[in-house]
C-alpha cells in the first residue's frame, strides 16, 4: 500500500525530534566528561515564565556547558543534572546567613542541600551570601565570615573538605581604588571584613569571587569610556604606569585591580575569579549602551578569550574563570529593565543574540515517561558511539 510522503515544509516528526534529542544528549554528556566550554553560567531563576530544570539541562548539556552558578540549592536543579558531569557553585542566600554561624544549622544545611547529591552532581563550591558588602545592614556584614567557617566545618565534619570550596561573592564597588589596576585598594570600610576573609580563603585554598560589570562604568559615562575598550575590540588600551603592563580592556583590568587590592592586604595565594559579567540586550532610554548588538559582542568576544585559556597581564599564565550572567532573561527581576535583560537566552530557548551558543530546548509537552525513555536510549546510543569510536 502506497504511503503519502510526509509534508517537507511542515514541522519535523515527533520521532525525529526523539532521537535527535538522543543524539545530542549522548554527544553532549560526552563533551562535558571531556571538559565542555571553559565558561560557566549563571542560572538565575526570578522569573515565572522559565522552563524546568530538567529541560534546562538538556539545554546547557547540548551547549556543552561544563559549569553553572547557582544562587540557591534548588533541589530540582540538583537533581535534574545527576550524572551529567556538569559542575555545580551553589549558594547560600542573604536572608540566611545569619542562621549559618550556628554551626547545628550549617551542618543540617550541607546535610540536605549538598551530601545527598554527592557526588552524582558534581557541587564543587558554596557560596553564602552575595554581594554582602554592598549594603548597610552590619548584623550581616558581621555575620558573613562567622557563617562562612561554620559551613566548612560542617563539611569537614562530613568529610567534604577538599571536595567543596567556601567562599562568598562581592560587588565590585568594595574597591575604594581600581586605577591604575596597580593601584588596587579596598575601600577602609570593608578593610576589616575583607582581611580577616581572605586569611580564611587563603587557608580553605578557596578563591575571592568579584561580580565585575564593564558595562556599568559604559553606562554612566558613554562619551569618556572608549566602547572598544569595554567590549574587547580592538584599540590602543591602557597602560599602567607602575607595572608596565598594557590593558586592551577593561574587564582584565578590573580583575588585576582586585589582585592588588589582595595583595596589598597581604595575600598573593588566593585566586580572583569572575562570579558574574555580562552586558543586556535591552535597558531604559537612560540606559546607554543596552543592545542586543553590544551584548553579543560583549559575550562572543570574551567566549573567544576564554577558550584560548587568556589570563590576565598580571596573571597571564592563569586563564581566566569566568561564569557570564546569566543563561535567561528573568522577567520578575526589580530594577531598570537591564536587570531582566542580561539573559544570553529568552525563556522560550532562542537565542537573544548570537555569539554561537546553540542547544536545543525540549518541547514543554515532553512527559516524564518521555524523558524516561530518551534518557534510557541515551545511554543506549552513548555506548554504541563509544564502540565505533573505540
Amino acid at each position: 500500500m502506497a504511503v503519502a510522503e510526509p509534508s517537507r515544509t511542515g514541522p519535523p516528526p515527533r520521532v525525529f525530534l526523539l532521537v535527535f534529542a538522543i543524539l545530542l544528549t549522548a554527544t553532549a554528556d560526552e563533551a562535558v566528561a571531556a571538559g565542555g566550554l571553559s565558561i560557566g553560567i549563571n542560572y538565575g531563576q526570578i522569573a515565572d515564565n522559565l522552563p524546568s530544570p530538567s529541560r534546562v539541562s538538556m539545554l546547557l548539556r547540548s551547549m556543552q556547558v561544563s559549569k553553572v552558578k547557582l544562587y540557591d540549592a534548588d533541589q530540582n536543579v540538583l537533581s535534574a543534572f545527576l550524572d551529567t558531569g556538569v559542575e555545580f557553585v551553589i549558594g547560600i542566600g542573604n536572608e540566611n546567613v545569619s542562621a549559618m554561624v550556628d554551626p547545628a544549622a550549617a551542618r543540617a544545611w550541607v546535610q540536605q542541600h549538598v551530601r545527598p547529591y554527592l557526588p552524582s552532581t558534581r557541587i564543587t563550591c558554596i557560596t553564602v551570601g552575595n554581594e554582602v558588602f554592598k549594603g548597610n545592614d552590619t548584623d550581616l556584614k558581621d555575620s558573613l565570615l562567622p557563617a562562612m567557617k561554620s559551613v566548612y566545618q560542617a563539611l569537614g565534619a562530613l568529610g567534604l573538605q577538599g571536595q567543596v570550596n567556601v567562599t562568598t561573592a562581592h560587588s565590585l564597588d568594595i574597591m575604594g581604588s581600581s586605577y591604575p589596576p596597580s593601584a588596587g585598594a579596598f575601600r577602609p570600610d570593608v578593610v576589616p571584613y575583607i582581611q580577616p576573609l581572605l586569611d580564611f580563603l587563603s587557608a580553605a585554598r578557596s578563591p575571592f569571587l568579584i561580580n565585575c560589570y564593564p558595562y556599568f562604568a559604559y553606562k554612566d559615562d558613554p562619551t569618556g569610556v572608549p566602547l572598544e575598550y569595554v567590549l574587547f575590540q580592538p584599540n590602543a588600551g591602557v597602560t599602567d604606569p607602575t607595572t608596565g603592563l598594557n590593558y586592551d580592556n577593561m574587564l582584565y583590568a578590573q580583575v588585576d585591580s582586585v589582585y592588588a587590592a589582595v595583595q596589598a592586604l597581604g595575600h598573593t595565594d588566593v585566586d580572583v575569579k569572575i562570579s558574574e559579567t555580562g552586558w543586556p540586550s535591552k535597558g531604559d532610554p537612560d540606559e546607554a549602551g543596552a543592545t542586543p548588538q553590544y551584548a553579543g559582542i560583549y559575550i562572543g568576544n570574551l567566549l573567544r578569550r576564554i577558550e584560548t585559556k587568556q589570563g590576565t597581564p598580571l596573571r597571564p599564565a592563569v586563564p581566566i574563570d569566568v561564569y557570564v550572567f546569566a543563561l535567561f532573561n528573568e522577567n520578575l527581576k526589580p530594577g531598570p529593565a537591564s536587570e531582566r535583560n542580561y539573559g544570553l537566552f529568552y525563556p522560550d530557548g532562542t537565542p537573544v543574540y548570537n555569539v554561537g551558543l546553540r542547544g536545543y530546548l525540549p518541547p514543554m509537552d515532553e512527559s516524564d515517561a518521555t524523558r524516561t525513555a530518551i534518557h534510557f536510549l541515551a545511554l543506549i546510543a552513548l555506548a554504541f558511539v563509544t564502540l565505533v569510536l573505540s
